[in-house]
């Protein structure tokens, strides 16, 4: 072992969490979520919690621990507003899918051919049409830092999203 200091580092922590509706209204009534969760879209987004951090780094995320939702601060404050509802529905999917007992960051797939990824992938492709984003937007809402370009134009095609402005 390093030749660590006489310190003392906790390894399970307490975390301070919110009720999801405390601070995100109004998704009870968004067509696409009651998609999610059906009949039990109040119960689900009652019982949500939602865990904010401060860091530059980062969107959002679910817990595989505990299902709830994992939003970064600086990322509601200075990202696009569309991307951001896009992405809570995507992770709404995610919540839904820790309910229903998956495995939500199965490494035996890659990310773009994982069965949660496609199904959340759908959803908020579907909700990026209803609200009038066009394909190409939606090819660029697709883009992130942990995909290439390559696997980006994989996830388009497997979801039906053109990357090219149709004339």
């Amino acid at each position: 072992m390093k030749d660590m200091p006489d310190v003392e580092i906790p390894r399970t922590v307490k975390v301070s969490l919110y009720r999801f509706s405390d601070h995100f209204k109004g998704f009870d009534k968004v067509e696409a979520v009651r998609r999610i969760f059906g009949d039990k879209t109040e119960e689900a987004l009652r019982n949500l919690k939602v865990e904010f951090f401060s860091s530059r780094f980062g969107y959002m995320g679910v817990s595989d621990e505990d299902g709830h939702l994992i939003v970064s601060t600086h990322y509601l404050k200075h990202g696009n507003l569309e991307e951001i509802y896009l992405d809570l529905i995507h992770e709404l999917v995610h919540v839904k899918q820790f309910l229903n007992g998956n495995e939500l960051f199965d490494d035996s797939f890659e990310y773009v051919d994982r069965p949660t990824e496609i199904e959340a992938y759908k959803y908020t492709v579907q909700e990026a049409r209803r609200i009038g984003m066009s394909d190409l937007e939606i090819y660029n809402y697709l883009k992130a830092f942990w995909m290439s370009d390559g696997e980006t134009a994989e996830l388009a095609k497997r979801l039906g999203v053109s990357q090219t402005v149709k004339s």
